[in-house]
């Protein structure tokens, strides 16, 4: 019998992974009260639930963290929804209780199971997780595992540990997350890079970098790094003996590397011949589906992404074959780079997904120098862009600015480019906001121009989701093209 049965648990919000927790936590006969503040969250956990989970609707956060204190739980199981500075993580630590996320909860069912256990390989960063994620599972799916993507992407990951029949888990995880996981120990674990983000969930900068550098604690094979700051993260990381920092690299690879020759990706880390030779595993070719236009090259963050994906992978043993086959057949997730028509000569690129500076960069900085129509704006979450955008202004044609938070963008565009014609489109206006910023980017875009939306920007002010905001661009663009 499963170490958790009979004892009690408080599982704090009750989405997707809340909900996930609480059917295998009482499946493995664990009592469970759930909780949470949106009283409709509370009707749908009932509804899926039923009886053997004791649910309860607060009414605040100080309602919450009285309410997890009151139920004498062994673990609370907390959302990440729940920020690090709230009542309830500061009470519950003043009070003794132990807090967990959903992945720890995961790795405890996993360590408390009899059947034999999937490997985790874990990446984390500030951008490209998904993307990773998604080409780490299609390498090891080519090379004949089970693998799927979860997490942060999706399927929560102590669904997929219950569930089983895995070989290994390709697991996302976000700093709200990690934050709450003490005990994972995966078989190998990248960091894919660190920008300022999610400051005001975390309190501070190095709060959200200490929760990111946490993916690396206990890592048994490989930690994977990719440039400075990550490295440093790895030096510091206290991980099982006879584990290797391996790096990724754009250019030839040192020892101890992958990396890129001319256009083939290359591994001198996991080779046995490492000291005199790097192996081929796959050729940028691979990767040119991906690529945002006709014309245009694979991003460089794109193909840092699949080094990163490939060097995870390789710590698991998969042969370069494998990693080749599975880069080819990873189409890419909604949202991110994603062409949505070519029409006059004028590709029309959705990277909604980029909802912060460091994920935009990344994306204007793959277009041709003045042919890029950056469709950007929304909420900005106390962010300026004096760094982006003299970055990127030397791609740029034109901007349409859309958000009810659009003066920190107008700031730095009058600022640092003042020369590049800005349109805003005003909440409130006749049309909708896509249809609107659409028809303006259209009369500014030329023959050979890319128009890209890659908002730099959270989404939540106009639209329900960064998904939503892509759905109406794509839907704007298609609705203007059959016109």
């Amino acid at each position: 019998m499963s170490e958790l049965a009979g004892a009690r648990f408080a599982v704090v919000g009750l989405g997707s992974s809340g909900r996930a927790a609480a059917r295998v936590l009482t499946g493995l006969g664990a009592h469970v009260t759930g909780l949470d503040r949106s009283p409709n969250a509370v009707d749908a956990a009932r509804a899926e639930l039923g009886p053997r989970v004791t649910l309860r609707a607060v009414a605040d956060d100080a309602a919450l963290a009285d309410a997890v204190l009151a139920a004498d739980a062994r673990v609370a199981v907390v959302s990440p929804g729940v920020p690090a500075t709230s009542p309830l993580l500061t009470r519950a630590a003043a009070a003794g209780l132990e807090c967990w996320s959903e992945v720890e909860l995961a790795w405890q069912v996993q360590q408390s199971a009899t059947s034999t256990a999937p490997d985790w390989l874990t990446l984390t960063g500030t951008n490209g997780k998904t993307t990773t994620v998604g080409m780490l599972s299609s390498i090891l799916t080519a090379a004949g595992l089970r693998a799927p993507a979860v997490g942060n992407v999706g399927t929560p990951v102590v669904q997929a540990v219950a569930d089983g029949g895995t070989d290994a888990l390709a697991v996302e995880l976000s700093s709200f997350q990690l934050h709450l996981t003490h005990s994972v120990a995966p078989l190998a674990a990248a960091c894919l890079n660190l920008a300022p983000d999610h400051l005001d969930w975390h309190g501070s900068y190095a709060a959200y970098r200490a929760a990111k550098a946490r993916v690396y604690a206990r890592t048994r094979r490989a930690c994977i790094y990719t440039d400075e700051a990550t490295r440093t993260m790895v030096e510091e990381a206290d991980v099982a003996e006879g584990a290797r920092a391996v790096g990724t690299v754009l250019g030839p690879p040192a020892v101890g590397e992958l990396g890129l020759v001319e256009d083939v990706l290359c591994d001198r880390a996991f080779t046995p011949r490492r000291q005199t030779a790097a192996d081929p595993i796959a050729v940028l070719a691979d990767l040119d589906h991906l690529a945002p236009g006709a014309g245009i090259p694979v991003p460089q963050h794109i193909l840092a992404n699949a080094l990163a994906a490939a060097a995870l992978a390789r710590a698991r043993g998969v042969p370069g074959a494998a990693v080749a086959e599975g880069l080819r057949a990873y189409t890419g997730g909604p949202h991110r780079i994603q062409t949505v028509t070519v029409a006059g000569g004028v590709t029309w690129v959705d990277d909604s997904k980029a909802t912060n500076s460091h994920a935009a960069l990344a994306s204007l900085r793959a277009l041709a120098p003045g042919r890029g129509v950056w469709i950007a704006g929304g909420l900005a979450k106390g962010a300026t862009f004096d760094d982006l955008v003299p970055a990127v202004a030397d791609r740029l044609r034109a901007v349409v600015l859309i958000g009810l938070d659009r003066g920190p963008l107008r700031t730095a565009l009058a600022r640092h480019a003042p020369d590049i014609p800005v349109t805003e489109v005003v909440p409130g206006e006749t049309g909708d906001v896509m249809t609107d910023a659409v028809a303006a980017a259209a009369r500014l875009a030329q023959p050979g121009d890319t128009v890209l939306l890659a908002p730099a920007s959270a989404s939540m002010d106009q639209f329900p989701n960064y998904g939503a905001r892509g759905d109406a661009f794509a839907a704007a663009v298609r609705a203007r093209g059959a016109a």
